[in-house]
Order: C-alpha cells, then structure tokens, then sequence
C-alpha cells in the first residue's frame, strides 16, 4: 500500500496536527501488518479507524489500499474477514466443530476452512443437515416427520411440482414455534422492544409471556366469533408490537394470515381482498407519521372490505366512526373475556403443507401472484436466521419492514424461533429518530436496504449514534453500492454487511453472505444453506459450478419452505416450464441476473427483463447505474434503460438522474452528467457504451416493495420518445 501523505489527509477531512498524529499511527499499523492488501485493511478497519473519523477518510484508505488489487483475477476485494474465534462462535461455527469430524473425518479443520464443503453438504445431504437444524432450533412437532425430503412427491393436484415434498407427515403449528419454551427460548425472555416516533428516550417491552398470553386472547376472539382453520384473515396496518400479536394469534389459531401492506391503495387493498377470499381484516384507524394523522380505515373501507377489526393508531378513543358489523380492538378482545382462561390457547396442529400466510409479488403488471406460505416455509426463514445472520438468544433484531412483504413474517419467525428479541420502530427509519432507538435497544443485528442507507449518508444521521452493540448488519430489497455500504460499516466499526438475495416464494435467501467466509461490499460470498444456485449460459445451459460468468439465475427446485402451488396463477409455468434439467432435476426459475465472480463471490445484476442490448452487448440497468451514482456528487440515484427507436435499431441507453436536494443551480446539467456519465462508463465498463439522453427527474417510480420500476420509466420514455 503507498501510504498517504499528511496533505492528502488533510484533504481527507483531518486536521493538520491530528493528520501529523494519525499519519505516525498509521505507519506504525503498516509496519506491524502483513504484506497482502487484506491483511492491511483488516489491520486498518480494525486498529487505525475510528467512526467519528471523517467517511472521506475511510475511502481514501480502502481505496489506497485495494489500488492494485486484480478484480479480475481475484474477484472483489474483502472489506471483512472473520478470525477463527469468531467463526466458531456462530451458530453455525459452533455446529460445524460439534459435527464436523463426524461427517468429514479427517478432512475437517475448522469452519472456515470446511464452510464451502459444509455448504455443498446441506444441498447434497439433505436429510442428514435438515436433521440437525431442526434439532438446533428445537421445532415442536406435534406428529414428527416420516421423512425430511420425499423426491417422489412431485405433483400437486395433477399438476407437476418438482422439487418433492419436505418433512412428510409432519405437523406443527409456526406460532408455536416462537412461543415454546426451549433452551434458547425462556417465558421471561424480551420478546418484543419499541418505541413510537417522537419519544426518543425509554423502551417499551413484552415478554415472550406476555406475547403468547396476548395472542392466545386474539385466537380465542377470533374461534368465538366462528373463524375456523383454514379461512383467511387479513393484516393492513404498520408493523407494530399489535400487529405482530394479531398475526401469531391468527396463525395460532389456525387461520391463514392475508399479508397487505399499509402504504397500498384502496384499490389495491381489494384486489389483494378479493384474491385471497378474506372473511375479516385488522387495520387501523389511522397511521401517525411525523406528527400527522394518515387515513388507513378509510382505505379499507373504500376497498369493500369484510369484517374490520380497527385498533387505533394512538393512544385513546378511535378517530373515526366504524361500520355496523366493524368492531374496535376492545370490542374484539372483549369477545373472549367470558372464557375461564382467555389468555390461554393450544395452537391448532396443521399439516406442514397447510396455508400459514398468503403474500403479494409487487404486481407491477397485471395482478399480483398470490404466495401461500405454508407452516414449513417459518422453518426456512428462521434457519436462515440462524445459519447466516446468526441470530442467537438474546440478541437484538431490528429491520425495517412491514407485515405485507416477506420481511415482516420473516422478522418475526427468524428472531422469536431463535430465542431473540425483535425490536420494533413505529414511525419512519429514514430520520435521526430510528438510529437513536437502534442505539438505545442494542440492536445486534440491524437489516437495511441500500435506498435508506443512502438517506442515511446523506442526511448524517447517524452521526454521533453509538452503533457499538452491532455485530453484523443484512441487506436485502436491491443492489447496494460500495461506498455507502464502506460508510455503512464505518460507522459500526467495520461490523460486516450479510448481503441477503431471496424471494417471497422461497421465504428466505437463495444467494447471501455468511460470518464464516470473507465479505466483500456489493457482493454475495454464498448460496444459503440448503440451496443450491446456478447461472445459465445464453443456451440456457448451468455454468460449471466454479467457473465465473454471468447470465440468467436458476435454483435447485429442492427447498425447504419454498411455493409449491400460487392461488391465482400456474405455479409450474412460472417457475419450472421450459427450464433446463441439473443431473435429472428441473432447475427453478428466479428471474435475477447473476454474476459469479473469480474468488466464489456473487453480484446481482436486477431482473433479467431489467437488462438490455448496446450494441450487441448485454449489459444491466444496476450495473450501469452503480457507475452514474458515483460520476457525479450532486446525483442522488439513477435508472438506466434501453429505449427502442420508434424507427427501430439498436436500443439506445437513456439515464434518469435524481439530484441531491440541496443542488439548485439546474442550468446545463443535463449535458454536464451525459459527459460525465459518459466517461464513467466508457472507462470503468466498456468504451463502446453510450449515453443517448439523461433526464432529470424528482424521484424514481418503485413498487411498494421499493424495486425501482424500470418497465415504466421505459414506457414513459417510449411515449415521449414517438412524439419526437
């Protein structure tokens, strides 16, 4: 690494006597550390930088010492790397040494070394590794499995279903998955932290007690008032310590959870209603942000919805006047009250197969896939939990979310399952307010998504916030970018980032990172446990497992929790029809891009259809936008897409650019960012590309599950481009 001077630290953002003094440590830290690049960060990251340092510091450090580094060659360089004893302190770690000589002998050294090979064993043995971990978060069966995975199950109502059948014969009930006492698992045990925005000092708490004693009283309400197993029961409200008691109570009971988001429309609201065929729904009279009062009850009235079960958004009486047949949170736990025990339920066994929750695709055409999950799929995301965020009793989860999109159910059952305490924030997470409640409940394991750590960076409110209960941070929803993930970590003293891909049809990840392997910013280090992943050369053809490459994501159709049916659409045709076999079994469609790099790492590349063709070369929209979000200072984000001329020809390359709101001075920018954008691209991905227009707007369309929406940003500037 060639060392920096005092001056460039003074530009940096130090101070000229504490640059003179940062300066000695830091060639003291050059000395004493090895001679490899990661070697030097890791001593860097971990004894030399500070996060009160400024971040321009930080990246004149990452970036000096990864000058060199052969991406090429080698892959993305690694901004964390686990040391022995913190990888044999995991959840997985940890079981690796107490089975590891038994299933490899003399071939097993330590996690590290076996991770890999530990990997390719879980896809390889799934009996075997299935018995385990439901060993290690002690799954109550009611009827214990005949079998882990039954290959010859593989049709569904006559219609094929590759993949075969999970934990045959089984049944359980997921709720009472996180409510039994186990030994990661305790009834006095923190089950839920909060605190509602605009109080910024003391937590709220419920005791795992607490929380069954309160959910039971849900489920006993809803039997009395003749809900029965099996019938859909919908959730629209924020994701608040009541909504996560509603929906335990009516999976406990039975009944089948009918996931809606609170920011939906009416119109949306009953579509997802109608679907489902709900008999009941449990909002909120209003939603209160920033100190206003948003309509949600309103909504769901204008949706035609059935019975409502409205608790209000504040403390006190509700705001609104209800229907005839709607009933208020008081009203409705009052309906148990005349039982002897009404805060005591056994949860209904179920098959594992039978119908837990049914969630929404984003439905950006036409509309959106129904998702059942089942009582296996909660097995899937708490494994995950526990195998790669390595959720552990006691922690600390928190993540930003909502009960109508996959990591709202997946919050609750990877956090109570595995002995944890979730950590709930009722208002906005883009402001000051949220990082100081991560700060005061500890969090251990905060999840993100790149746009609102953006916001973050931008705002700084993280600054001055005590992130030092942090062990690791995940990331979902879409791609993230190198340097606001190194800001990130800066801030957390370089805890690392689990990148985690997946979908609501699998109820976790496919692809994500673990605390066993180095991680590298922007980058997947691994197919989960249990998965298997594969990327399709343009015949369609599975590239050689180690070989880089980058095309269309396929998976192994064998996953524990994964859809095997969706209510208003053919799962085979969605998923299986025309895709290529693996050693005799039909590979699963997921529709991402993918990109294994050398050094095992993975990128994702947006959705196949968010790809396009520059002359005759296939690039995608997220690769080409990584480059623009970093051309220039004022932009905020960009979308990339390919425009078709109205007179045909090759697709032209078109970048909307959202600026920094505290740029005014408008005048030429849009030339000054094709030029600039131009030349990032040309230099950094491929001289032949070209900018054709840059068009500044005030905000990017996304779906309510915040995928930017590329389809119609295109649509939009086809139409403007055929009045040309």
């Amino acid at each position: 690494m060639e060392e920096p001077s005092i001056e460039e630290l003074v530009d940096a953002g130090l101070g000229h006597e504490e640059a003179r003094s940062f300066h000695w440590k830091l060639n003291q830290s050059l000395r004493a550390s090895g001679e490899s690049p990661s070697s030097i960060w890791r001593s860097l990251s971990k004894n030399v930088l500070a996060p009160s340092h400024p971040f321009r510091l930080h990246q004149l450090l990452y970036h000096s010492c990864y000058k060199n580094w052969d991406s090429a060659r080698l892959g993305p360089p690694p901004v964390w790397i686990p040391s022995l004893a913190q990888a044999k302190s995991t959840n997985l770690g940890r079981t690796m040494d107490t089975y590891g000589r038994d299933l490899f002998g003399c071939s097993f050294f330590d996690p590290i070394t076996n991770f890999a090979e530990f990997q390719r064993f879980s896809v390889e043995n799934p009996d075997v590794y299935w018995r385990i971990v439901l060993q290690e978060l002690e799954i109550p069966f009611v009827e214990q499995p005949s079998r882990i995975l039954d290959m010859e199950r593989n049709e569904i109502d006559g219609e094929p279903c590759p993949g075969g059948q999970w934990l045959c014969e089984a049944t359980l009930n997921a709720a009472e998955c996180c409510f039994q006492e186990s030994r990661c698992r305790k009834a006095f045990n923190t089950a839920i932290l909060w605190r509602d925005e605009g109080n910024d000092t003391g937590l709220n708490s419920l005791t795992l007690s607490e929380l069954r004693s309160q959910s039971c009283r849900v489920a006993n309400s809803l039997e009395r008032l003749g809900f029965s197993s099996g019938d859909a029961v919908a959730i629209n409200m924020p994701m608040t310590p009541v909504s996560v008691v509603v929906y335990l109570g009516i999976v406990l009971c039975g009944c089948v959870v009918v996931s809606i988001a609170d920011s939906f429309s009416s119109s949306e609201i009953e579509t997802r209603l109608n679907i489902s065929k709900a008999k009941a729904i449990f909002t909120q009279d209003v939603i209160v942000r920033g100190g206003k009062d948003l309509a949600l009850y309103t909504r769901v009235v204008d949706a035609n919805a059935p019975r409502a079960f409205v608790i209000p958004g504040k403390a006190g009486a509700l705001t609104v006047e209800l229907r005839s047949n709607d009933m208020s949170w008081d009203e409705f736990l009052a309906v148990s009250t005349g039982l002897a025990r009404p805060q005591e339920y056994k949860g209904v066994a179920q098959s594992g197969e039978a119908f837990s929750n049914i969630l929404f695709s984003s439905g950006t055409t036409g509309d959106p896939k129904a998702i059942p999950w089942t009582h296996l799929t909660p097995i899937k995301a708490a494994a995950d939990g526990w195998a790669h965020q390595d959720i552990r009793s006691r922690d600390v989860v928190s993540w930003p979310t909502n009960l109508g999109w996959m990591m709202g159910p997946w919050l609750v059952y990877a956090t109570l399952v595995n002995g944890a305490t979730i950590a709930l924030y009722n208002g906005s997470p883009l402001g000051r307010g949220f990082a100081k409640f991560v700060q005061d409940a500890k969090v251990t394991m905060l999840g993100v998504v790149p746009s609102i750590v953006r916001h973050w960076k931008t705002t700084k409110c993280l600054d001055d916030i005590d992130l030092s209960h942090i062990r690791c941070f995940s990331s979902t929803g879409e791609a993230s970018t190198v340097d606001d993930y190194l800001w990130l970590m800066s801030k957390a003293s370089y805890k690392p980032v689990i990148e985690y891909c997946g979908g609501t049809e699998i109820g976790g990840g496919f692809v994500t990172g673990s605390l066993l392997q180095p991680q590298a910013l922007a980058s997947f280090s691994t197919p989960a446990m249990g998965c298997d992943v594969f990327i399709l050369d343009e015949a369609g053809i599975p590239l050689p497992s180690e070989m880089p490459g980058i095309g269309e994501c396929a998976l192994d159709s064998s996953m524990l929790g994964a859809s095997r049916i969706l209510l208003n659409a053919n799962h085979f045709n969605i998923y299986f029809k025309g895709m290529p076999k693996h050693n005799g079994k039909t590979l699963r469609r997921h529709g991402d891009e993918f990109e294994r790099t050398p050094g095992g790492f993975y990128k994702a590349h947006g959705r196949v259809d968010d790809t396009m063709n520059l002359g005759g070369i296939k690039v995608s929209s997220v690769e080409i936008e990584r480059i623009c979000n970093a051309a220039d200072q004022r932009v905020l984000e960009t979308a990339a897409i390919g425009v078709s001329p109205t007179g045909g020809g090759p697709e032209k390359l078109c970048v909307i650019a959202v600026l920094k709101a505290e740029v005014t001075d408008k005048t030429d920018i849009s030339s000054e960012l094709k030029l600039r954008f131009n030349a990032a691209i040309q230099r950094k991905l491929n001289p032949l590309f070209k900018v054709d227009s840059v068009e500044i707007a005030g905000s990017l369309p996304r779906t309510a599950s915040n995928k930017v929406m590329r389809r119609t940003l295109r649509s939009q500037s086809t139409k403007r481009t055929s009045l040309l």
